[in-house]
């Protein structure tokens, strides 16, 4: 088993890694049962849901940052329910 001691594994960074997997276990579970033309949005590009996934997880990124930057680590969670809002959006509309 490599080192893993380098890395802060708290049970944040462990949710953060399973909730990402669980995504991408989900998007392909959808992709084979349920394929998916592109679709064209209000960014007037298509996009496929794995684009619409990306653009949702960068956003956050960015959600998440901004909120650092403004207003520090206390209630991030308040960045987090922004973010799932955000993405909710982009699947809807983008």
């Amino acid at each position: 088993m490599p080192d893993l001691a380098w890395m802060a594994w708290t049970w944040q960074t462990g949710l953060f890694f399973a909730g990402i997997a669980s995504l991408l276990l989900v998007m392909t579970v959808l992709a084979v049962a349920r394929p998916e033309a592109e679709r064209v949005g209000v960014l007037r590009i298509p996009t496929t849901r794995g684009d619409r996934l990306f653009i949702s997880l960068l956003g956050a990124a960015f959600i998440h940052l901004a909120w650092l930057g403004f207003f520090g680590p206390e209630q991030l969670w308040w960045a987090f329910g922004l973010s799932l809002v955000y993405a909710a959006a982009v699947f809807r509309f983008v």
